[in-house]
């Protein structure tokens, strides 16, 4: 059942009145107040966009038409039976993205807001993020989602070349973009983050740069640089196999990223990851949740999920996939309360392999002590203090590790898959060891 607007209407004035809460300087430790095993963040996938960009392969469709109570009451609905299910009692954020969910009305995100509240506790001042379209998401719009509840956008820019918005796909141009981008600001001022994407079929590294320093002039404190990946099934993968297009040049790719990095450095933004940038406090808390290998819930068509199902009784964590194409979801999840595909419980290694992997994305890397808290054993100095390659990836300045824990150094963080190629085999072969007993004498 969707809740009343009376009492959307409680939640939202809370959450509104306390938008200006303090920044997060770091991505330290969560909060202690509650376990960790009972907290979690919350993404919502809504799958329809008003048009398919020639490099996505997200789980979205093209509608002729949606029904939008309909899907707004699955929503609601599993996201109460997931909360349950999970024996979550805190949400620390909440992310709507898709497709465009900005295509979404405020009332449906509204709705989805207040059903978590009413089943765990959603602090007034948790950050709510919504991804934007610009084309999807006027002024007047904009407003209204943050009537609804919305207190951080992430808008999809990807570029400010007209040539290479085309290319991609998108249905709008660098001049709404822009637009769209200042309303934004004034409407959230603080909490607005925008994608700029790098490596496209053609594309030159100094017009790039140009991009870059005009996006300075209008950004935000939040700041996302991703590489494009041409994706098997996607318009823009058969353009390059046709060549239509000719294909991206890693190497110049490289170099955007590189120079990129140096500038949005000098201009105060903060590499806390791979690929997002802040200044002024602005890191995003729902993402230090995948990073941190929090728990999350997948809500909606495709979404995907980690999380122990203490509410059934359970003890290990799960990967959760929910059903892909919408009709269908919501036939399950009106015949079981959720639309859950796929679940499959995470060994402790698996667990510990994506601690690793995950935190050294981030600037703070993997400390001992949220080490510790997935394998207290078996300490990050046993793993790899002993290794002659992590030995030769310290003494190249790569890699850093300390009294702090394991982490990558500014060089480090830009290669960091060829890292890993290293430090996940270690990582196996040590926890083989500590798995297999020593051989007794006389045993």
């Amino acid at each position: 059942m969707v809740p009343s607007r009376v009492r959307i209407g409680r939640w939202v004035a809370a959450a509104r009145a306390a938008q200006k809460r303090p920044r997060v300087d770091g991505l330290g430790q969560p909060r202690r107040s509650e376990s960790a095993s009972t907290r979690a963040a919350l993404y919502v996938h809504w799958p329809y966009c008003e048009k398919r960009c020639s490099y996505c392969n997200f789980n979205k469709y093209i509608p002729r038409g949606v029904e939008e109570g309909a899907l707004r009451n699955c929503l609601v609905t599993e996201a109460q039976t997931l909360l349950r299910l999970s024996g979550v009692q805190r949400v620390d954020s909440v992310f709507f993205g898709g497709g465009t969910p900005s295509l979404a009305s405020p009332h449906t995100l509204a709705a989805v807001l207040e059903a978590v509240a009413q089943e765990a506790h959603l602090p007034a001042d948790s950050e709510v993020t919504l991804e934007a379209n610009p084309t999807s998401a006027p002024g007047s719009r904009l407003a209204a989602f943050g009537a609804a509840g919305i207190n951080r956008l992430s808008i999809g820019l990807q570029s400010l070349d007209d040539t290479e918005l085309q290319m991609l796909g998108r249905t709008h141009s660098a001049r709404d973009a822009l637009r769209t981008l200042a309303e934004a600001r004034r409407l959230f001022p603080g909490r607005v983050s925008v994608d700029l994407m790098l490596g496209l079929p053609a594309q030159k590294v100094e017009p790039w740069l140009q991009q870059l320093q005009k996006l300075l002039d209008h950004c935000d404190d939040h700041l996302s640089l991703y590489q494009l990946t041409l994706e098997r099934g996607t318009s823009l993968f058969a353009q390059v196999q046709q060549g239509t297009l000719p294909a991206p040049d890693p190497d110049l790719a490289a170099e955007m990223y590189q120079q990129g990095r140096t500038i949005l450095r000098d201009a105060g933004f903060r590499q806390y990851e791979v690929s997002n940038f802040a200044r002024n406090g602005a890191l995003s808390t729902h993402n230090r949740t995948y990073w941190q290998c929090g728990q999350y819930l997948g809500i909606g068509p495709g979404a995907h999920g980690q999380f122990v199902p203490r509410g059934a009784g359970g003890h290990t964590r799960e990967a959760r996939i929910q059903t892909l194409e919408p009709d269908n979801w919501m036939k399950e999840v009106m015949l079981f309360g959720h639309g859950t595909r796929k679940c499959v419980a995470l060994s402790k290694l698996e667990l510990l392999e994506e601690v690793l992997a995950m935190g050294l994305r981030t600037d703070v890397g993997v400390t001992h002590q949220h080490w510790q808290q997935f394998e207290p054993q078996l300490t990050l100095w046993d793993v790899f203090g002993a290794s002659r390659e992590v030995k030769e990836l310290l003494a190249r300045s790569l890699l850093l590790l300390d009294h702090r824990g394991l982490r990558c150094s500014w060089e480090g963080l830009a290669v960091l898959d060829s890292l890993l190629l290293i430090l996940l085999p270690q990582l196996q072969e040590a926890w083989q060891q500590h798995r297999t007993p020593s051989p007794v004498s006389g045993g």
